[in-house]
């Protein structure tokens, strides 16, 4: 299977708070970097993909934030606006008024059609070959299925004519495992692991996309082994916590409580990151990023970040 930069269309998903959006804007920033022409697309306009390049806001049409990376935010009506003019040729000024509430009307009805809006936009991108990548920001694991399932739902629904038509085109680059992936990011953690093995076997199971990779955010280092503990042990005895107290002129016990609590961590999520791996497919490749101790994201942060994945991709 390609590698993820060379894919042409990659879905970043993962439960809320796993780092879904940092994932997503340093893989586009380390394809631009590699001398592609790459286009980020923010889905649900709830994360910060400006902010993680330090760019003003972001709207629908697609502007340039760094050398070789476009950015966008997905909007239901303009991608309305738009499918009306390039697919049906009908042209459409200002607002579309009564034509909106007209199509929430029909989304509400008919599941799989405001998606559908979403993912042809994305498709359409790739089909026009603008970009070598886009990347895009997909809503969190409870709803990136229905979104990617969006098209067969629709030809499940729709047999024949100019609708049928335009999925068709679009399964086949959803379908296809050299062009489109999909990419799950979770933390070493019990909930984020159950939401990831159960997401692997929606996507096989519901959808045509392939699962291309699973990034692992914020794995804690190994800083100490078998021998250090054995050292905290005795250390942490009174009389010999008493001596270490008199020689750093000050408590030592915090510090030594901390590195247990670093080791206990380190080997919970261990377990964790072992029942994710016997959880989904072999096939798919599992990527580590670091904890990076950090609170605040822009553009520093994201090509830490960007260079672990590099790092991890090999490519």
């Amino acid at each position: 299977m390609p590698s993820l930069t060379d894919l042409r269309l990659v879905f970043v998903t993962g439960k809320g708070g796993t780092g879904k959006t940092a994932v997503a804007s340093a893989l586009a920033l380390y394809a631009s970097q590699r001398g592609k022409r790459v286009l980020i697309c923010e889905v649900d306009a709830k994360g910060d993909v400006a902010g993680y390049y330090e760019s003003g806001t972001t709207g629908f049409h697609e502007r340039e934030v760094l050398p070789g990376l476009w950015a966008m935010t997905m909007d239901t009506e303009a991608s309305l606006r738009e499918y009306l003019k390039l697919q049906l040729r009908i042209p459409v000024v200002g607002r579309i008024g009564p034509l909106a509430k007209a199509f929430d009307f029909v989304a509400t009805a008919a599941p799989g059609v405001r998606e559908i809006l979403t993912v042809g936009k994305l498709c359409y991108e790739v089909r026009e070959r603008r970009y070598d990548l886009v990347v895009v920001d997909a809503p969190a694991t409870g709803h990136i299925v229905g979104q990617l399932a969006a098209p067969q739902a629709i030809n499940n629904l729709v047999k024949v004519g100019l609708i049928r038509s335009q999925t068709d085109w679009m399964l086949d680059i959803l379908s296809d495992p050299g062009q489109t992936g999909l990419l799950v990011v979770c933390t070493p953690e019990e909930m984020p692991v159950n939401e990831t093995i159960d997401l692997a076997h929606r996507v096989r199971t519901q959808t045509t996309v392939r699962l291309a990779a699973v990034v692992v955010n914020r794995v804690l280092p190994e800083l100490f082994g078998r021998k250090e503990e054995e050292v905290f042990d005795a250390l942490g005895t009174p009389v010999a916590l008493a001596e270490l107290d008199r020689l750093v002129q000050g408590e030592a016990g915090p510090v030594l409580e901390a590195a247990r609590l670093a080791v206990t961590l380190r080997r919970t999520r261990s377990t964790h990151l072992d029942r994710l791996r016997r959880g989904i497919d072999p096939s798919v490749p599992l990527l580590y990023l670091p904890y990076l101790f950090n609170r605040s994201h822009g553009l520093r942060t994201t090509r830490q970040v960007a260079a672990s994945l590099g790092e991890e991709l090999g490519d």
